[in-house]
């Protein structure tokens, strides 16, 4: 799985006007499931998402986890993270999981946060999604799940 993960003061995803998705303090996740991913793939992203230390603390420093600061979760399902830009000027998308398989992924994904005790917002897999944030710092860090054995 590929995150783009984002420290948000904010965030809201829209679809068709209508918001699926709102939060305050917290962590906006743009989520993609990849070809390979097993069945293990959402709860040990969700554990790195869940424990990464991008919140500051009481000497300013980035040392406090979304979990640390009570803080929610918005995530929204993005295959463009897939993208292959190695030749020519249209990215290539093959190595994103077919359809049912990242909806599934993406879906256990959100249920392994809420399992780890945080609040989860989403946006809606495969619609045309409106995201708006206000990124906090700004902080954004890029996880994928095949950097880490």
């Amino acid at each position: 799985m590929r995150a783009l993960i984002q420290r948000v003061s904010e965030a809201e995803v829209k679809v068709d006007g209508e918001t699926t998705g709102k939060i305050g303090r917290g962590l906006l996740v743009l989520i993609c499931a990849m070809q390979g991913d097993g069945d293990e793939a959402p709860a040990k992203m969700a554990a790195r998402v869940a424990k990464l230390r991008i919140f500051r603390d009481e000497a300013d420093k980035m040392n406090k986890s979304v979990l640390d600061v009570e803080g929610t979760v918005l995530v929204v399902s993005q295959f463009t993270l897939a993208a292959d830009t190695r030749s020519g000027n249209r990215p290539g998308f093959s190595s994103a999981a077919a359809p049912d398989r990242g909806e599934a992924l993406y879906l256990a994904f959100g249920e392994e946060l809420r399992k780890l005790g945080l609040p989860v917002e989403n946006g809606r897999f495969g619609a045309d999604m409106k995201v708006a944030l206000v990124n906090d710092g700004p902080v954004t860090i890029w996880l994928d799940s095949a950097d880490r054995a």
